[in-house]
């Protein structure tokens, strides 16, 4: 394994009054338990719920004809002192698990708390320090955890991978998987396959190479790491240009969750832009294996397809974004995938076979794609100096929050956002540790809107739209209840109509919602969990709001009990 700068300690905070510093011992999750997980919809064990990511609950306590009386259950606040690593963003950006009754959530600043999932009593709660100094792009976040083995594990803002004790939160190990000086850091919730815990790097706006690694879930010892951008001599190096330099530098981060196909043995891991953003002129090709889903052997850590969504990406598209996975009628495995550049992707998932592609949202000037999948690029930032205007911007048409699908109505429910920027190239020379960007980018204060888009993925049909004034910027969670949850910018916490839109139900948090909705039961009373906050790159997709109110806490919902 390399060597790198271990930044920061592990800190334990286990003398507070208020925290019980045990949680009730939870059943020992591992992975044939995650695999069958659709079969226990009274817990959500894994990031996406199910390794699909169709982020699909089938609880129906909650349903079209009860949700107008849900309510408040309980709600927790993470608070935020002193001074913290990055941008302080007091943001939940996380997707929290429940395994038995104890929710295991992060937050900011390197928390993860275990929570009592009926009550919202604070069980034990664990602080990972990081350097203040630490390069982030977009805030002191983290997007979740992973449980099993009896074990809670995180990725930490200066990229460490540790693991928790489920029950006590005790350290367990502590392996360090990039080197912050050089701007890698971690903001993914890690994924349980096998005996392995799987986890993406971030930081291509650094100028580093993106990697996905696994590690052993019992040792931490790594078993293998997949980069993302090839070395010269490999396939896909030929995309890059051979001076030795550009590939090491190329990004194509992976600091969004996989999904996963048990019976493939594969993982579907969507990676990032890449470096320098914007400024093609120094990296000349395609980019392999940037803005792309590659499905990588989970044995081995060896690319076995890939397609790329925005060859020589100009423009900041990403693809790190989910990659969900759903059958035909005929039985034909796909994938869906909504692309920062507006397109709608459907693949073959055994090979990588484009079977479908169409825009998803209003605006597309950046570029054509055609229904065989021909990129044609028409506006991009090649003049140095001068600016260029595109829709949509480098937030994209969705950004990493997440669509969900239901097997009720075959439908994916997409939160897409319309605001477009303005870049103006300006070459950069690389120094590292020093954000790689190759333009000033300026994204719309006005004319953008949002809304939740109901897609047939098998025809690319819109079936409807719920359209908001602001983009949307949050996940989207389906429930077996008929039902569609959605967060709002302005702090809106909804319910829709999976058949027709219809708002049916809506709570104000206080927050705008930039996270991903959940739900679990208890003792048979069904609960719907959203953490709230306002924070990371704001600027990127809604720089209007920089403003809003910004918060830090965890709503839970229920019916009432009589």
């Amino acid at each position: 394994m390399t060597d790198y700068v271990d930044a920061g300690e592990a800190v334990p905070h286990k003398t507070l009054s208020a925290v019980k510093g045990q949680a009730p011992q939870v059943s020992n999750v591992d992975y044939e338990r995650i695999q069958n997980a659709a079969s226990e919809p009274h817990n959500w064990i894994t990031y996406y719920g199910t390794y699909d990511a169709q982020r699909h609950s089938r609880l129906d306590q909650i349903n079209k004809d009860t949700v107008k009386r849900l309510s408040p259950a309980w709600v927790f606040q993470a608070g935020s002192t002193g001074l913290h690593s990055g941008s302080s963003t007091y943001s939940f950006e996380a997707s929290p698990l429940v395994v038995d009754g104890v929710m295991f959530v992060s937050g900011p600043e390197g928390k993860v708390w275990a929570i009592d999932g009926k009550t919202g009593e604070e069980l034990w709660r664990y602080k990972h320090a990081s350097p203040y100094d630490v390069s982030l792009c977009c805030g002191n976040v983290n997007r979740g955890v992973a449980v099993g083995h009896g074990k809670v594990y995180m990725y930490t803002l200066n990229a460490h991978l540790i693991a928790l004790d489920a029950e006590t939160g005790d350290l367990v190990w502590d392996v360090t998987n990039g080197d912050v000086r050089a701007g890698e850091s971690g903001s993914v919730a890690p994924l349980i396959v096998k005996d392995k815990v799987i986890v993406g790097s971030a930081g291509g706006e650094f100028g580093v190479r993106g990697h996905l690694d696994a590690f052993d879930a019992q040792t931490g010892e790594r078993q293998w790491r997949c980069y993302t951008v090839p070395k010269p001599g490999e396939p896909g190096s030929e995309t890059w240009p051979d001076d030795g330099e550009a590939w090491q530098r190329g990004g194509a981060n992976c600091w969004i969750t996989p999904s996963y196909d048990p019976e493939l043995e594969l993982l579907f891991q969507g990676t990032g832009n890449p470096a320098p953003d914007f400024d093609g002129g120094v990296r000349e090709g395609d980019n392999l294996y940037t803005d792309s889903t590659v499905a990588i052997d989970v044995n081995t850590g060896e690319i076995r397809w890939h397609y790329q969504f925005t060859p020589h990406d100009l423009w900041d598209y990403d693809s790190t974004m989910e990659n969900l996975l759903f059958d035909a009628p005929d039985g034909r495995k796909l994938l869906a995938h909504a692309d920062k550049n507006g397109y709608f992707f459907v693949l073959d998932r055994t090979n990588g076979e484009l079977v479908r592609v169409f825009p998803f949202v209003d605006r597309i000037t950046w570029g054509d794609i055609s229904p065989d999948g021909k990129v044609t690029p028409k506006v991009y930032p090649d003049e140095e100096g001068v600016p260029v205007h595109f829709w949509p911007g480098p937030a994209g048409g969705k950004e990493w929050t997440h669509m969900a699908y239901s097997p009720n109505t075959g439908l994916i429910y997409v939160p897409v956002q319309e605001v477009g920027a303005t870049a103006t190239r300006r070459r950069r020379e690389f120094k590292e540790s020093i954000p790689y960007w190759g333009a000033g980018v300026a994204v719309d204060l006005d004319d953008h809107y949002g809304f939740v888009a109901a897609i047939d993925p098998l025809t690319g049909e819109e079936k409807w739209r719920w359209r908001n004034e602001y983009p949307m910027c949050a996940s989207t969670l389906t429930t077996a209840g008929g039902l569609v949850f959605q967060g709002t910018p302005t702090g809106e916490f909804v319910a829709l109509d999976e058949q027709t839109g219809e708002k049916l139900w809506s709570f104000q948090c206080g927050s705008g919602h930039h996270s991903s909705p959940m739900s679990y039961s208890i003792d048979g009373r069904q609960y719907i969990a959203v953490p709230t906050g306002w924070g990371g790159w704001v600027e990127g997709f809604l720089p209007g709001l920089l403003g809003a109110a910004a918060g830090d806490a965890l709503f839970v919902f229920a019916l009432p009990e009589n």
